[in-house]
């Protein structure tokens, strides 16, 4: 059997949807109650069940502070070592995200993984597409941007969804493998071109200023300014060619979907 955790999220969501798509069996779980599969709270390790899991899609369970999201994978990984699980698939971070702040949760986790008893795949993703496009503004009509004259190698969820799908449905042929699932680069030009709209350029201090006065998380605003500074300085532009090879196809136009997602937050 195929497990999906995170099924309520996004990506989970994405993934089992592809899966049934294509006529493969599968299940998700997630942290409340689902028809779509059992209920698996990360923060309760002696909770946590895998039995009868042949392959696991370990979707990364983020939006916390670093010590939160590593005991919440260790506790998984230790659960499919512990329930005979064959295969794991963890979504983990683009390579050359190293330079953003939630980079090292994912780094621990393949680290986890590798030495386990496991067999595994590690799906570098790029940052989504729809992300890019959520964080730019607006004022009034014109698109504003702290992203300067730097550019995202960025993808479609969609298209990860896929790829995780692929791996998962023949994982024996994909074990010990890392890909790096990165698009073309999509710059704020290339956005606001697509939008027809006037790009204005917004600091990264005044950024900042906005994101402390915006009644975040604690440990958000500065995992936002790493993904601002680092596509502003050229540390998450280089393209890729995994994404196509795992698809059989072109990816997606990242630059429409970011589009989208930025028309979508006016």
């Amino acid at each position: 059997m195929i497990l999906v955790t995170g099924a309520s999220g996004q990506l989970g969501h994405a993934i089992l949807s592809v899966l049934s798509e294509r006529g493969t069996a599968a299940q998700g779980s997630s942290r409340s109650p689902s028809p779509r599969g059992p209920v698996i709270d990360f923060d309760d390790p002696a909770g946590i069940s895998f039995a009868g899991v042949d392959t696991l899609v370990l979707v990364s369970a983020g939006e916390a502070e670093d010590d939160v999201v590593i005991a919440r994978h260790g506790a998984v990984i230790a659960a499919a070592e512990r329930d005979g699980v064959r295969h794991v698939v963890y979504t983990s971070l683009a390579s050359d995200g190293d330079h953003l702040a939630f980079a090292l949760a994912h780094r621990w986790t393949e680290r986890r993984l590798r030495s386990s008893s496991l067999s595994w795949t590690i799906l570098r993703n790029g940052l989504y597409a729809e992300l890019f496009g959520s964080l730019f503004g607006w004022d009034g009509p014109r698109l504003t941007s702290a992203f300067g004259d730097g550019a995202l190698a960025a993808v479609a969820r969609a298209d990860l969804a896929e790829a995780a799908a692929v791996v998962a449905e023949h994982p024996d042929r994909h074990t010990g493998r890392t890909y790096d699932l990165v698009g073309e680069p999509v710059s704020a030009t290339d956005v606001a071109t697509r939008l027809g709209v006037d790009l204005v350029d917004v600091s990264l201090q005044d950024k900042r200023r906005e994101l402390d006065a915006a009644g975040l998380k604690p440990f958000q605003p500065a995992m936002l300014m790493s993904i601002f500074t680092s596509v502003r300085h050229g540390f998450l532009a280089e393209p890729g060619t995994d994404l196509r090879t795992l698809l059989g196809r072109e990816p997606r136009d990242a630059a429409q979907v970011a589009a989208e997602s930025a028309s979508a937050g006016r």
